[in-house]
């Protein structure tokens, strides 16, 4: 079961108590952190909040409500209890971390609800709108944009959780399709999906602790979309309830009668309705992963090597380029756990690099997957290396790729430890045509640079390229700086992602390629959509939702 268990899930940031980063085998991460951010890391500004020390306030809903959703969804399915409300009052964005750490939950919900079947979804529904109540769909909780927070002005908050719907409910071996419920975790479609030779292949850095019914509603896009595709490109046909009634769109593989609802749907993060279940494309479990390392002497000509093999359709699995900044950052997480021959047999392969001209101080470090039989995996792989050669990449091997593939869920749990240390940490991702790429890039930067040189001069802003198409790809942004004074941290955070989505505007990108929009990015869909198509989306809202329950205050501007 994918619920939120107290004693087991990490409410005040992310994933289980039971999992943690290794600092201790990472023995250059810290000298490298402490040098470039100026700051010791040897002492606490934050350390993990007791449940007991956050206040919160009485349920909202009367007892005659609360016994209807009991009798909705049984007794064991709604919860008042605290461990439930404060964990589903916010997501993992760093405002999010930053206020459970400072023991604010500034709108908590009043209530956890788990129906365990669509018609206690409609019954849901009915009654919020009679008691003017906002609904809250909520999955993993993983949201990074303020997509689960509490908006509007309503009697009261309730967070549909769910997890109860989380099967594999049929699949499809001659279609390759999948039906799925919405609740299902990444862990959990897989186990089930592989059980039958299958794959959805979406595998997003928050796969443990994220649900389908959330990658629909934020348009999610997984390590290896550049294979598998994005999930707007992985679904069918879903289902999704609204207070007006169920949309259910055709099970085909595509259709030309109007307007796509399909995709309409996909991306509405709760505005409109609760995504109960979607027919997915699935694929046939891969015989091989094949994970390989290349270093480019600069960014420029890894972003050219991509563009070349997609625009060539040799399209791998996954492909991801590291900036200077984020390869020198990969080097010093570089696990030194192992024999001391391993590390000095490393350190001669970085010399022989280096009097070849490549430098991981000040290349760009590629990971270049491919996934598939071994027919398809043999036949691409020594074009696209060939591509990546004439282009001035060295083919490092199958370690680094390997090792990268085994860690590639961790680093989020690395943010945590960050935090109490005193360090801003977030991340924020955009895309862009192949023609404005590396324009985009420097000016993204640039614009995150000069609203941390506020705060002081050390800092680390990294990109890397992945998520590719034929036409461009995305651009993603991690950036680390030392937390302002006690007060000021989250206006701190607020001016950096106010710079960075202006940049990002003015200079032909998109406010998310796949982080979704909650009301972190609502101020910019204007600028994204324009006038006529945000009148549009109002329309459809008042049309499934006239009286504003579902998920308000999100996606669209406000005012």
């Amino acid at each position: 079961m994918s619920d939120y268990v107290e004693g087991k899930t990490r409410w005040w940031g992310w994933g289980d108590l039971d999992q943690r980063f290794d600092v201790e085998n990472r023995e250059n991460i810290m000298p490298f952190l402490r040098e470039n951010l100026g700051m010791p890391l040897d002492t606490e500004r934050f350390t993990d909040p007791d449940l007991e020390e956050v206040g919160l306030p009485e349920p909202r809903l009367s007892g005659k409500t609360l016994e209807e959703l009991r009798e909705i969804c049984g007794p064991e399915n709604v919860s008042t209890g605290k461990f439930q409300r404060v964990s589903h009052s916010m997501g993992k964005s760093y405002r999010d971390l930053l206020r459970y750490r400072q023991r604010l939950i500034r709108r908590p919900v009043d209530v956890v609800v788990w129906p365990r079947e669509e018609v206690e979804i409609v019954e849901i529904l009915r009654l919020a709108e009679r008691e003017n109540l906002a609904v809250i769909p909520f999955g993993g909780g993983s949201s990074v944009t303020g997509g689960v927070e509490p908006m509007g002005e309503k009697e009261g908050y309730i967070s549909l959780d769910m997890a109860r719907m989380n099967r594999v409910l049929r699949v499809d071996a001659t279609s390759h399709t999948a039906l799925i419920q919405a609740g299902a975790l990444g862990p959990e479609i897989e186990e089930q999906l592989n059980a039958h030779g299958f794959t959805l292949g979406h595998f997003p850095e928050s796969f443990d602790h994220s649900s389908l019914g959330g990658w629909l509603a934020t348009r999610a896009s997984g390590r290896q979309s550049t294979g598998y595709g994005d999930i707007e490109d992985m679904v069918l046909a879903l289902r999704m309830v609204t207070p007006r009634g169920v949309v259910d769109t055709r099970r085909v593989p595509s259709s030309a009668a109007g307007p796509s609802i399909l995709q309409l749907c996909v991306g509405s993060e709760g505005y409109m309705g609760v995504i109960t279940e979607a027919l997915m494309r699935i694929r046939p479990l891969p015989e091989v992963l094949d994970y390989r390392g290349l270093i480019f002497r600069n960014f420029a000509a890894g972003v050219s090597a991509i563009r070349e093999m997609m625009q060539q359709g040799l399209v791998p699995t996954c492909v991801r380029l590291s900036d200077r900044t984020e390869t020198a950052l990969a080097q010093a997480f570089r696990s030194t756990k192992g024999p001391r021959w391993k590390r000095k047999a490393e350190d001669a392969a970085l010399r022989f690099l280096a009097r070849r001209g490549y430098s991981f101080d000040d290349g760009a470090f590629m990971v270049l997957g491919l996934e598939g039989s071994a027919d398809e995996v043999d036949y691409l792989r020594p074009l696209i290396l060939r591509i990546c050669r004439q282009l001035g990449g060295f083919h490092l091997g199958t370690g680094p790729g390997r090792q990268w593939y085994r860690s590639r869920h961790e680093t989020a749990y690395f943010r945590e430890q960050l935090i109490n240390w005193g360090v801003m940490v977030d991340t924020l991702e955009t895309a862009t045509t192949w023609d404005n790429l590396l324009h985009l890039y420097g000016e993204v930067r640039s614009a995150i640079r000069s609203a941390l040189s506020e705060w002081g001069d050390k800092n680390l802003v990294a990109c890397h390229v992945s998520h590719a198409y034929r036409e461009g790809a995305s651009l993603y942004y991690t950036f680390f700086a030392p937390m302002a004074a006690e007060g000021r941290e989250e206006e701190q955070w607020e001016k950096v992602k106010r710079a960075a989505s202006e940049a990002i505007m003015e200079h032909g990108g998109t406010i998310s390629h796949h982080h979704g929009v909650g009301y972190e990015h609502a101020p910019w869909m204007n600028r994204e959509v324009g006038e006529v198509s945000i009148r549009a989306l109002q329309a459809v809202k008042m049309a499934v939702d006239p009286a504003d329950i579902m998920n308000p205050g999100k996606l669209l501007p406000r005012g």
